[in-house]
C-alpha cells in the first residue's frame, strides 16, 4: 500500500453503495433476450461496471439485431433498474458505517459511477445518503466510461484532491482498472462468488464488505 496519505474516499455506486448488480444483470438479460440476443445471467457478468451504452453496444457487436437504437435499448434497461431501486433497493452491508467513518476522519467523500443521473437520484432518494457526498460524478456524458479513468479524475478534481491521495472503492474489475489508471489507491469489494479470483490482486486492498473499511483507514 502506498504511504501517500488518504484525503478523500471515492465510492462506486452499483454493487458498492446499493445492491443493484443482480438487477442490472436481470434487466440486461430480459431486454437483450427481447432483441434476440441469447444471453443468460452468467453472460451478463462480463459487462459489469461498463456504462450502459457500452453494454448495449457490446451485445450488438456479437449478436446484431435490426433497427439498432442504442439509446432506446439502454433506456429500457435503466427503467427496469430504477423500478427495482424504488421498490426493492437495499444498501450494501456497511455503507452508512463507512460514510460515517470517512466523516469522522474528516475525509472528503465522492461518488464516481458509470450510472446515469436518474439512477443516481433514485439511489440517493431511496437510501437518504446524498448529504454525505461532496462530489457526485457520472460517466454518463463522458466520451468514455469505465475502465477509462476520466470519471475518477473528474471526481478527484471536483473534491480538490490529488488522485494519489484518493482511495477508490470498487466491486467491478472494469472499475478497478479505471481507479488504478487514475493513479488512485484502491479497495476491491467483489461479489462473494467472485472474491477468490486472482484478478482482484491489482487492487491495493480487498475487503469482504464496507463495514471493514476501518482496516484500511485505521
Amino acid at each position: 500500500m502506498s504511504s501517500t496519505p488518504i484525503e478523500a474516499v471515492i465510492f462506486d455506486m452499483d454493487g458498492i453503495i446499493i445492491d443493484t448488480e443482480p438487477a442490472w444483470q436481470q434487466a440486461e438479460v430480459a431486454v437483450m433476450n427481447q432483441f434476440g440476443v441469447p444471453i443468460n445471467l452468467v453472460d451478463a457478468e462480463v459487462t459489469t461496471g461498463l456504462r450502459i451504452d457500452a453494454v448495449v453496444n457490446y451485445w450488438y457487436q456479437r449478436h446484431p439485431w435490426p433497427n439498432y437504437d442504442n439509446q432506446h435499448v439502454a433506456q429500457q434497461i435503466i427503467d427496469k433498474v430504477v423500478a427495482f431501486i424504488e421498490t426493492e433497493g437495499e444498501p450494501m452491508r456497511g455503507v452508512v458505517e463507512a460514510l460515517k467513518l470517512c466523516q469522522q476522519k474528516q475525509l472528503k467523500i465522492g461518488l464516481a459511477t458509470s450510472s446515469s443521473s436518474d439512477l443516481i437520484e433514485a439511489v440517493m432518494r431511496k437510501l437518504g445518503i446524498k448529504n454525505y457526498f461532496m462530489a457526485i460524478e457520472s460517466a454518463e456524458n463522458l466520451q468514455y466510461g469505465k475502465p477509462h479513468p476520466e470519471v475518477y479524475l473528474n471526481c478527484a478534481n471536483a473534491l480538490g484532491i490529488s488522485p494519489a491521495n484518493c482511495l477508490a472503492i470498487e466491486d467491478s474489475f472494469n472499475g478497478l482498472i479505471a481507479a488504478r489508471a487514475a493513479s488512485m489507491q484502491t479497495v476491491a469489494i467483489p461479489a462473494a462468488e467472485l472474491a477468490q479470483q486472482s484478478r482482484w490482486q491489482i487492487g491495493h486492498h480487498q475487503l469482504e464488505h464496507l463495514g471493514l473499511l476501518t482496516e484500511v483507514l485505521g
